[in-house]
């Protein structure tokens, strides 16, 4: 009698469970519970993705050495192999709208540097486009389409600082111009920073098909958002291998509006140099692990010095949000734009400081004074300005004191390996720290020039013999 008791009650045990499977397994009873669709998010995104078409004329020479001044003393301007030639690239990308106006978001390495830009929304409306900003060190460009009647399909930007990795993603563009496409997947990693387009690198890494034309396409959440901006691949053979990366939102968003007000992108200056804080660097300054940046030098009345910012801090925090690295510094910056202040969350040997910073934009000092070097020397074809923050801001360099820097070079100065962001810091011993203080030491040497060039934060020496 009691095993037939405790035999029943595990019947009444077991029944809920079997019920519940039952239900799971059930047979579907409407068409919502067997489809699962994105047509609505599509329908509502795709019509402001559009396709972005441009042309860049470019002008070659049978030799590059007819652009030196040596040869032309004999060879004349106008010599045979010296008339250049011009041929016309062709280029194929994706945009968004983000105005009603005409406002198009796309990338900098696909219309930035375009003589002619023809957009073309999905329902066939086609429009010309002109650049409004363009921002290398992001890879945005900002476009306005010209002769806009009435509002235009757009798309609102989320808050890509709300993503996690697994999020479903779609991304919209035109690859291998066949046409406007969409693809699935997810966000496989977020702040990646190996890229290798511009040097804001804190990309959203996605599953997504991605593949040439979509470059300045959109990535989009899935409430039908913009999470961010595609511009760029990992691949050995040029087709998607599922690692694709795009600019997130929160940056995108920044950028634009910066464009738009001032017509170039212009970041927040805190003053300060910084390092990623190493394992080895960790160690030394006490520190539990290896995260934040390190500050390595304050500029003085700057606003990291007035905000009590001091050489040895590490930042951890930046409003909150953990700084993982000097990277991610930077990129928190580049998100939070000019104007308004931000708190610093510090380490100082061992104890937590809050530091609160005004966000400036870089000042224009001292005044640049842009000028090209000419003559029989070795800096000869070179463009050359004077440093100041907001110059090395443009170009991705690190401010730490005035100096030279070079902003092109061709002819003399490129034979002898001079580079854009090339510092010169001094010629046959003399400091250079202004573009005056180049004029007597280029004078022509009996015995040469020995010039001493920054790049990447090491000293390189050139000896030219005259």
């Amino acid at each position: 009698m009691l095993i037939r008791r405790l035999f029943a009650a595990a019947l009444l045990l077991l029944a809920p469970a079997a019920q519940a499977q039952d239900r799971t397994q059930a047979v579907p009873a409407s068409k919502q519970q067997i489809t699962l669709t994105f047509a609505p998010i599509v329908k509502q995104s795709a019509p402001a993705v559009v396709n972005v078409f441009t042309e860049r004329r470019v002008q070659t020479q049978a030799s590059p050495f007819f652009n030196d001044p040596f040869f032309q003393q004999f060879f004349g301007t106008d010599g045979m192999g010296g008339v250049p030639r011009e041929r016309v690239e062709r280029s194929l990308g994706s945009g968004v709208i983000v105005r009603d106006s005409g406002v198009v978001v796309t990338n900098h390495h696909v219309a930035g540097t375009a003589d002619q830009i023809r957009v073309v929304l999905p329902d066939g409306r086609e429009f010309p486009a002109k650049v409004v900003g363009t921002d290398e060190r992001t890879d945005i460009c900002v476009l306005q389409l010209q002769d806009v009647k009435g509002k235009l399909p757009l798309l609102e930007l989320s808050d890509s600082d709300r993503l996690e990795v697994g999020d479903l993603v779609l991304a919209i563009g035109n690859p291998f111009d066949v046409g406007q496409t969409v693809t699935s997947g997810i966000v496989s990693a977020l702040a990646r920073t190996t890229a290798g387009i511009g040097d804001m690198r804190s990309f959203i890494q996605t599953d997504a098909a991605i593949n040439p034309g979509n470059s300045g396409g959109a990535l989009i959440s899935s409430d039908g958002r913009l999470i961010g901006i595609n511009t760029a691949i990992y691949s050995r053979s040029g087709g998607s291998i599922g690692i694709g990366f795009a600019i997130p939102s929160n940056l995108v968003k920044t950028v634009v509006a910066s464009i738009l007000k001032e017509g170039r992108a212009v970041r927040p200056w805190i003053g300060a140099v910084w390092q990623s804080v190493t394992p080895d660097l960790a160690k030394n300054l006490g520190l539990a692990r290896a995260r934040g940046a390190a500050v390595t030098r304050v500029m003085a009345n700057g606003p990291g010095a007035k905000a009590g910012l001091k050489a040895g801090d590490v930042v951890v925090k930046m409003n909150a949000h953990e700084v993982s690295d000097e990277q991610d510094l930077r990129y928190q910056l580049a998100t939070l734009g000019v104007g308004g202040t931000a708190t610093l969350g510090v380490n100082r040997g061992g104890t937590d400081v809050g530091l609160t910073v005004a966000l400036q934009a870089p000042p224009e000092i001292p005044a640049r004074e842009t000028r090209t070097l000419v003559g029989r020397q070795p800096l000869s074809g070179a463009t050359v300005s004077n440093l100041n923050p907001a110059l090395a801001d443009e170009i991705g360099v690190a401010y730490t004191e005035p100096g030279v820097v070079v902003n092109k070079a061709d002819s003399v100065a490129a034979r002898f390996g001079l580079k854009p962001g090339d510092l010169i810091l001094d010629i046959n011993g003399q400091p250079v720290k202004k573009v005056e203080d180049l004029n007597v030491p280029l004078r022509e040497s009996l015995e040469g020039w020995v010039i001493t060039v920054g790049r990447d934060n090491r000293a390189y020496k050139l000896r030219v013999d005259n």
